[in-house]
């Protein structure tokens, strides 16, 4: 399977867009794993499929409250949803299930390939950030940090700085602006098609990572990845290979 797609017509192989400077990671997902709370949605509801619903709506609905101009942070979010879902499921959410969640959102593990991946780039020579819609955690390690991964970049940008949630442009240009650096400069690195998206859209050029449940989107009208990799080390590979 040919996961590399440089262009949005990959007719000539050209790279559309600045050279990227600053690798910018999504986190949820792209770095850490979500699939590690399944155990917990088979216990709360009996089918741990649930948590991709449940995944699924606290994607859809900070983006909602970003477009409707409101706000409310992630956790908090995340956790009115569970009540949500649980409600559509016919199941009772506790406040223990609600705590098992929190906590369980805040110590997710990263992904195999991700430490080997990020050694490479940073050996390489890139500078890197990571882009949440999870907030800093004040009273602790943040995720990104309890996984061990923190030390791989220079700063955590969260979407609390700008108060509206990604793919909103602000808060890509929130990173460009707060490093001095231009949006062409700024690569995406997500495995979710409307973070790469959003991050074209802003300017950057962009990378997908095609994790379980995730592919490009094949429309031609809208910004297709600059690179497509199954693996972080396999995305470090063809960018140090530019």
């Amino acid at each position: 399977m040919n996961h590399e797609l440089t262009t949005p017509a990959d007719t000539n192989g050209e790279w559309i867009g600045g050279e990227p400077r600053v690798l910018v990671f999504d986190v949820n997902e792209t770095l850490i794993d979500f699939e590690s709370m399944n155990p917990l949605f088979e216990k709360i509801f009996g089918d741990a499929r649930v948590m991709r619903e449940w995944l699924g709506q606290l994607i859809t609905y900070s983006m909602t409250i970003t477009l409707s101009g409101l706000w409310e942070g992630y956790f908090t979010l995340g956790q009115g949803l569970l009540k949500m879902v649980g409600d559509i499921h016919g199941v009772q959410i506790t406040d223990d299930d609600v705590e098992e969640i929190r906590q369980a959102m805040l110590t997710m593990p990263a992904h195999p390939d991700v430490e080997p991946g990020l050694t490479r780039l940073r050996d390489a020579g890139f500078r890197m950030v990571t882009l949440t819609n999870s907030p800093a955690n004040p009273d602790g390690q943040s995720p990104l940090e309890h996984a061990g991964l923190a030390p791989f970049f220079e700063r955590q940008f969260t979407v609390e700085t700008v108060r509206a949630y990604k793919p909103a442009t602000q808060v890509y240009h929130l990173v460009a602006q707060s490093l001095a650096v231009p949006p062409s400069t700024c690569f995406m690195v997500a495995c979710h098609v409307w973070d790469t998206v959003g991050a074209q859209s802003a300017g950057y050029t962009a990378g997908l990572i095609t994790r379980p449940g995730n592919a490009p989107l094949p429309v031609a009208s809208l910004p297709q990845p600059n690179l497509v990799a199954p693996d972080l080390p396999s995305l470090a590979d063809q960018l140090i290979q530019r």
